[in-house]
């Protein structure tokens, strides 16, 4: 029997590699840096080149680290950064261009006419999700638009896809089309409802559906892993966005299981079952997951400013030299003093969603100095998710047993326990912080049978550290207050 399950985590920097046992443990990792560009402001790219060799260069160099052979790789599974558009030719695999990364914002205007037109409602009802240039479809139609191809895209010459879509063509024995339910349901193309391409929209962006990918489960037979890549054809069964592959990792399987990533931002997510939760304060309605052809949906919002907060406070501010340092700098005052940092540095999101609210330092005196703002700035993490959790708790009336972490500021000692304290609900954080990656390769075992069951990938999340809230009721209630009238201070400041 295989031994050993891959995933590939193809993400926004770099691409990674990471070679599990059945039962979790990490065997190797091996991680491949690839170059961002930049070509206009607020327009990002990557070079599709760079994306599919830096991620066969990590996964040869895990094995290789590794020491195993390809013959005790049970299955491999993708996982990838979101909503990034590759459109490339069918028969050569040329892309007509670099792929347009989910942070770039060249469609802005163009989802601003779609507001304005009144398509909103139309959009959220269908796809769960807020009109945006973050995600792919005004991409798309960019493409179609700037290269002049939409003839070549109705005739079926052209491939579009999102990352795994791509990795898939390019690695996979038969170059399939695929892409998986969580990520086609990013693209503002798809819904969720009816699991299918959705042709009001395709009409609306202008897409013709013969460039679409065949939406497939999340966990399943997707094919096989080119021979001349690892040597072995090797079974490609699961597939996932990486927010979604995080919380299946984390074994949220049940309605109102919570996970939040801490990351540059922190994404929140809640499995709400089988029905799509229509948010009423301002969270995404999304994808948790298709397998067995039944979707499991779930709410999701983010915090823009999460881990880039300490980032700036060691970039701009100087008052640190590493990430590391502001734990034992937090934990050696008694509090901030009244001092409130909301680090809406480019507006806020979920649940205010005021794109001309600014960064605000508040409540300072003459005895305010560096430990304060640096104790200020990790609550202000905390605060803007417990903000999330609140809005999550609103809308699909269920609250958390427990909210479970992962990401790289989870390491951080005092946030996570000050994110205990201020949402009054234990946090757990697991052995493997690797949730992401781990998450993929748990459906890519399901779908492969190395697990027989949900509840037998379940089994393979252990938690490591559990924190317990510690703060009285008075005072989590002054401090939330005192969070809400920093916030209040921030919002709408810029000029518009």
């Amino acid at each position: 029997m295989p031994k050993y399950l891959i995933a590939l985590d193809q993400g926004t920097t770099s691409s990674r590699a990471v070679i599990f046992t059945p039962d979790g443990q990490v065997t190797a990792s091996c991680n491949r840096e690839f170059p961002q560009h930049y070509p206009k402001p607020g327009w990002v790219e990557h070079d599709p080149r760079d994306i599919l060799e830096s991620q066969v260069e990590a996964l040869k160099d895990a094995v290789r680290l590794s020491g195993i052979d390809a013959a005790d790789i049970a299955a491999i599974g993708l996982t990838n950064q979101r909503e990034t558009t590759f459109l490339w030719d069918r028969q050569t695999g040329e892309c007509v261009g670099n792929a347009i990364v989910w942070q770039c914002r060249r469609t802005s205007q163009m989802v601003d006419q779609l507001k304005a037109d009144g398509y909103a409602d139309l959009i959220r009802e269908k796809t769960g999700l807020v009109p945006d240039a973050y995600f792919s479809g005004t991409k798309l139609k960019w493409m179609l638009d700037y290269y002049n191809v939409r003839d070549r895209a109705e005739r079926g010459e052209l491939c579009f896809g999102t990352v795994d879509s791509f990795l898939c063509w390019h690695l996979l024995e038969g170059r399939p089309h695929v892409t998986d339910a969580t990520n086609a349901g990013r693209t503002m193309l798809f819904n969720i409802h009816n699991q299918d391409w959705d042709d009001d929209l395709l009409k609306l962006l202008d897409i013709p559906r013969a460039c679409l990918p065949k939406v497939v489960d999340s966990a399943g037979p997707i094919g096989l892993l080119d021979p001349a890549v690892l040597g072995r054809a090797i079974p490609v069964t699961g597939m996932a966005g990486d927010q979604h592959a995080s919380l299946f990792g984390q074994a949220c399987l049940g309605v109102g299981d919570m996970k939040n990533t801490y990351g540059t931002g922190c994404f929140m997510l809640m499995n709400t079952g089988d029905r799509p939760v229509r948010s009423e304060n301002g969270l995404l309605t999304t994808m948790a997951w298709r397998i067995g052809g039944k979707p499991t949906y779930a709410l999701e919002g983010s915090v823009f400013m999460g881990g880039a907060t300490i980032q700036w406070l060691r970039d701009e501010l100087k008052l640190i030299t590493h990430a590391s340092e502001t734990e034992g700098i937090a934990r050696s005052i008694a509090g901030t003093g009244g001092v409130y940092l909301v680090p809406a540095f480019t507006g806020l999101g979920a649940p205010y969603w005021d794109m001309y609210s600014r960064g605000t330092l508040i409540g300072m005196t003459r005895g305010t100095g560096r430990a304060q703002i640096i104790r200020a700035a990790l609550e202000a993490i905390a605060y803007q998710s417990a903000d999330l959790m609140d809005a999550m708790i609103r809308d699909s009336g269920k609250s958390p047993a427990r909210l479970q972490v992962d990401g790289g500021a989870s390491a951080n000692g005092f946030l996570m326990q000050f994110q205990a304290d201020i949402t009054d609900i234990p946090v757990v954080r697991p052995v493997v912080l690797e949730t992401t990656a781990l998450g993929a390769a748990l459906l890519a075992g399901l779908g492969a049978g190395v697990y027989g069951s949900l509840e037998e990938t379940a089994a393979v999340w252990k938690p490591d550290l559990t924190f317990t809230p510690k703060m009285d009721e008075v005072t989590r209630r002054l401090q939330r207050k005192g969070w809400q009238k920093a916030v209040a201070r921030s919002l709408d400041f810029a000029e518009h």
